[in-house]
């Protein structure tokens, strides 16, 4: 493990430090080539491997058990200071459960946590479609009731774990109210009738990722995760929890590429001296590792709050914008240090460029972090945005 330090912060108990450094040993010998060519392969292969090992329980609540956002947190900057599917692999069994840990009965707990956590099933999150992303209150996949079930018919994509999945947590507008508040969830199960993979997607940091088809898609009411209408309070919730775990994975990009920009600059010979001797350097360094401090605090700040029960969602935007931003930049930084190498297919800092890009704009774009806090901020002084 790098430095350590933080993980003595006020934020933390001993247990988190003891995790993280647990989590460090292992990812050492067991991620270190976790992309390949095949990448669903991989990512299955990953999946099983978290769960053989225990750490999948941290992702997954329910049964009693709480969702423990700081080991959440600490876990993915960990897995993404090792590798990016690592860290995708991880998330995705937290996020595509989240929905039933937090709203879930007993029967649906039953039913789909236990093989989650043991890395027996892969879950996914169906929110997104190609005219509602950040906009969720624009859905047009709608589910119809029909007796005992549930008809679905439309769109999703970006969805990430599509094709490989064995369930989907899927939104849809069931329409007791307009707009957001005529949203349900349900679980569809990958392979019922009426439900394709339409395409799968190939993204600049390769992982499963699909746009799905739902045709006459007949899923049973017990199906439904909360109640009819609820859908957009189950979405937001989960997201609350999972969004400043996706700071933490940025931190943890952006920690592993100051690693990689100090063993350059401190190796790398130029003009009789190293690279380090130079003071336009040493000033890059100095942002470099400010920023990321700056990301870490406000990352765990939201984490912290969010376990003493807070409501955390403009902690959590916060989180998720400095940390992707700050990430951006600091990678941006490390690959410049390296020069031609730093773009040349494989090297850490490579692949770091590419990971990072996306963090920015799922879970909600750095934009709409921006819109969230200052609506927050307003909401605060009793003044509602137009």
């Amino acid at each position: 493990m790098a430095d350590t330090a933080y993980l003595d912060w006020p934020f933390f108990e001993p247990r988190h430090a003891e995790l993280a450094r647990a989590l460090d040993a292992w990812a050492s010998t067991n991620v270190a080539n976790a992309h390949g060519a095949d990448v669903d392969g991989a990512c299955r292969a990953l999946v099983a491997s978290l769960g053989d090992a225990g750490w999948l329980r941290h992702a997954v609540g329910g049964d009693g058990r709480a969702i423990d956002t700081r080991a959440i947190c600490l876990i993915r900057e960990t897995l993404a200071r090792h590798a990016g599917l690592a860290d995708f692999a991880f998330a995705m069994q937290g996020l595509g459960s989240g929905a039933i840990s937090l709203f879930g009965t007993e029967e649906q707990h039953a039913e789909y946590l236990p093989r989650v956590v043991e890395g027996k099933a892969i879950a996914a999150f169906a929110l997104s479609e190609p005219e509602a992303g950040s906009d969720v209150a624009a859905m047009q996949c709608a589910a119809r009731r029909e007796g005992d079930s549930y008809v679905l018919d439309g769109e999703k994509t970006w969805i990430s774990n599509g094709g490989i999945a064995d369930f989907y947590v899927v939104f849809a507008r069931t329409g007791e109210q307009p707009g957001a508040r005529g949203i349900s969830a349900f679980i569809v199960d990958a392979g019922i009738a009426g439900f394709e993979i339409a395409e799968r997607i190939d993204v600049m940091a390769p992982h499963p990722l699909a746009r799905l088809r739902f045709d006459g898609c007949r899923v049973p009411a017990s199906k439904r995760i909360g109640e009819a209408g609820q859908g957009f309070k189950v979405a937001m919730a989960t997201l609350d929890v999972f969004r400043t775990s996706v700071a933490a994975a940025a931190l943890g990009f952006a920690r592993r590429a100051l690693d990689e920009a100090l063993e350059r600059a401190t190796s790398r010979k130029m003009f009789g001296k190293t690279l380090a001797d130079f003071q336009l350097t040493q000033a890059k360094l100095a942002q470099m590792a400010a920023g990321v401090d700056a990301a870490a605090l406000l990352t765990y700040r939201a984490a912290w709050l969010r376990d003493q029960g807070r409501r955390v969602t403009k902690e959590a935007a916060m989180a998720k914008l400095t940390a992707t931003e700050t990430a951006q930049q600091v990678i941006d930084s490390a690959l410049q240090m390296f020069g031609g190498l730093g773009v040349v297919s494989g090297q850490a800092v490579e692949s770091l460029y590419r990971e990072i890009r996306a963090l920015r704009i799922y879970e909600g774009a750095s934009e709409v972090q921006q819109l969230i806090i200052a609506r927050e901020l307003l909401a605060e002084r009793g003044i509602k945005p137009a």
